[in-house]
């Protein structure tokens, strides 16, 4: 197995609130919309999707059930602070949670993360350490 993500599927439990955080408050582009499932414009990168929560689990073996910290969280790695300030604002204002606002990090880089409407958590950092980051923009 190679160290490659065909493409990310976040259980969600409302879709229409999903779409319309992401789309509406992030400026994401639907490539397919299902009904069951909705696909994003991956834009140079792994596809993003939404799939009901209770089907996702069900497809996959286990329980929809879940709190707390699932151990999995989605970064986003930009080429300024400003940026990184811009989208924590786009995020606020479309109902994400912020965790940790933006700041300086403890390795030196600048970021901050939120949460979207079903808890998923989002990492936004810059550093001007390094040329080859895995920029997402």
């Amino acid at each position: 197995m190679k160290a490659h993500i065909s493409s990310v599927l976040l259980g969600v439990r409302d879709m229409e609130r999903s779409k319309r955080f992401y789309t509406e408050g992030l400026g994401w582009k639907i490539q397919r919309d299902y009904g069951v499932s909705v696909f994003f414009e991956p834009d140079g990168g792994s596809p993003v999707g939404f799939y009901a929560r209770e089907g996702l689990a069900e497809q996959v073996g286990t329980s929809p059930e879940g709190s707390g910290f699932s151990g999995l969280v989605l970064t986003y790695v930009v080429r300024s602070e400003a940026r990184v300030e811009e989208i924590m604002a786009e995020a606020e204002n479309a109902g994400a949670t912020i965790l940790k606002p933006a700041g300086t990090l403890p390795w030196g880089g600048y970021g901050g993360s939120f949460a979207d409407p079903d808890g998923y958590i989002w990492s936004l950092g810059y550093s001007a350490q390094g040329e080859d980051q895995p920029y997402a923009e």
